[in-house]
């Protein structure tokens, strides 16, 4: 890569500095400092200022688990050279951070594919308004993408070197992957899609001395990786006598009752990113309104009369207790048993298909209903915009995966591709940005269409 970026010097000089301009119109024209922001604020101050990894209370301060501690461990970095809350220096330096993952992204194409694609996936990623705008954002995604592609990158060079009994690669693999899952829990499925992928390299591989390698380099991958998890794990046992690794699934604290029943009824029939905003966020503390719920709520008369009584008397007291959730449980039973294939197959493909090609605007102020047209024009121009582009780089990556020319670890790259979009597919909760670890490699794919009919030697 360093051959590469003397050789193109200027053309790499332009192209950061487009995409550094594109980072600093989303982070002074919308920086988004969310409620989940100010959550993962709160711990890292609490952690600097009284040594408790834990949330204010009114009178103290309470130990969590709600989150895992990578990103209150940045915020507490930058709060402690900074000032507490200097959430501009968070953005900024999650500028570089995105450039990172340009560089990272570009190195890989050019493992995979080629010198020239490389050149083509860094403008890509550069332009890419979907990184870009998550840098102005005060949340996971930036360094969980930068860390997701670091970590495939020391993959695919672990792979190309087998032949040389190194584990370094696979050392920085596995302490890339560690601090993917100390972010996100869902960072878990790089690790499961690397072992994955090892395993058929391994059933592929017949020398003794390879196969060998092979399983030198997963244990040394599992090990790195889920040993970073450790200090995690013993401080939970001892503060709370319980084996918790990661976070909880529904970011719950100890003891508190999660309503299960809603979460499964939800699964039921929610297929866009619209009814999350709707209703699933809105439950607890807000009022629900059922003009909202969709036709697919309901499979006959007596349900949609059964559903609104339920919503009604959720908005008698905007909190499910274990009660209503029963009965909430009781309904998704029925709706699952009406129809198994909806359950398993049709409306986790649809949540898949709505996560990978709506527009991107969900930290943005467009309108989430953008195809009823009635929001101001300016941020309407922008959803249409933004699903263009969106589909525009989906399409190219699909393309590109039939045109393009791969080295054979592309499928690395595929398998992690689809575990976590299988995945996602099983949530209550759609949301584009959990694609957003996928989408380098969809500027990988994407720029493989651009490459020449022959293959440049890398």
């Amino acid at each position: 890569m360093r051959e590469l970026l003397r050789q193109h010097l200027r053309f790499f000089l332009i192209a950061t500095v487009a995409g550094v301009a594109l980072r600093l119109l989303f982070i002074f024209r919308f920086p988004g400092v969310t409620t989940d922001s100010f959550v993962y604020g709160d711990i890292a101050k609490n952690w600097l200022q009284h040594g408790i990894y834990g949330l204010s209370g009114v009178n103290d301060v309470s130990p969590t688990t709600i989150r895992l501690p990578g990103y209150p461990a940045f915020l507490a970095g930058v709060f402690a050279i900074f000032g507490m809350e200097h959430y501009r220096a968070v953005l900024l330096l999650q500028l570089l951070v995105d450039l990172g993952t340009c560089l990272l992204t570009a190195d890989l194409a050019r493992r995979i594919v080629s010198p020239r694609a490389a050149r083509i996936a860094f403008l890509l990623a550069a332009l890419c308004p979907f990184l870009a705008n998550y840098v102005a954002n005060a949340l996971t995604e930036t360094w969980e993408i930068f860390f997701t592609v670091l970590a495939l990158d020391l993959a695919v060079v672990g792979l190309d070197h087998l032949a040389d009994a190194s584990l370094t690669p696979w050392v920085g693999c596995g302490l890339a992957v560690g601090a993917a899952i100390l972010l996100r829990p869902d960072g878990a499925l790089l690790l499961v899609a690397i072992g994955a992928y090892l395993f058929v390299v391994l059933l592929r591989r017949h020398e003794a001395r390879t196969a060998s390698q092979v399983i030198k380099a997963g244990l040394t991958l599992a090990l790195i990786s889920l040993a970073i998890l450790v200090p995690w794990t013993v401080r939970n046992l001892r503060t709370f006598h319980e084996f918790q690794p990661l976070a909880p699934r529904y970011a719950n604290e100890e003891n508190a009752f999660v309503p299960l029943g809603f979460n499964r009824w939800m699964r039921t029939w929610i297929a866009d990113y619209t009814s999350t905003e709707d209703i699933y966020w809105m439950v607890p503390g807000n009022p629900i309104d059922e003009d909202k719920l969709p036709d697919r709520t309901f499979d006959s008369p007596s349900q949609r009369e059964q559903t609104i009584q339920l919503m009604e008397d959720y908005n008698g007291t905007l909190h499910v207790t274990p009660e209503l959730d029963a009965r909430f449980s009781a309904l998704a039973a029925e709706r699952v048993h009406h129809s198994l294939l909806r359950y398993y197959v049709v409306l986790p493909l649809m949540r898949i298909a709505d996560m990978w090609l709506r527009p991107r605007t969900e930290t943005l102020p467009s309108d989430t209903r953008w195809w009823e047209f009635d929001d101001d024009p300016k941020w309407l121009a922008l959803s249409l915009g933004l699903g263009i582009v969106n589909l525009a780089y989906v399409v190219a990556a699909f393309a590109g995966l039939v045109r393009g020319r791969f080295s054979p670890h592309l499928g690395l790259l595929l398998t992690f591709v689809i575990l976590r979009t299988l995945f996602l597919g099983t949530l209550e909760n759609p949301e584009t940005r959990y694609t957003l670890e996928c989408y380098p490699i969809v500027i990988i794919l994407a720029a493989a269409l651009f490459q020449p009919k022959s293959r440049e030697v890398a």
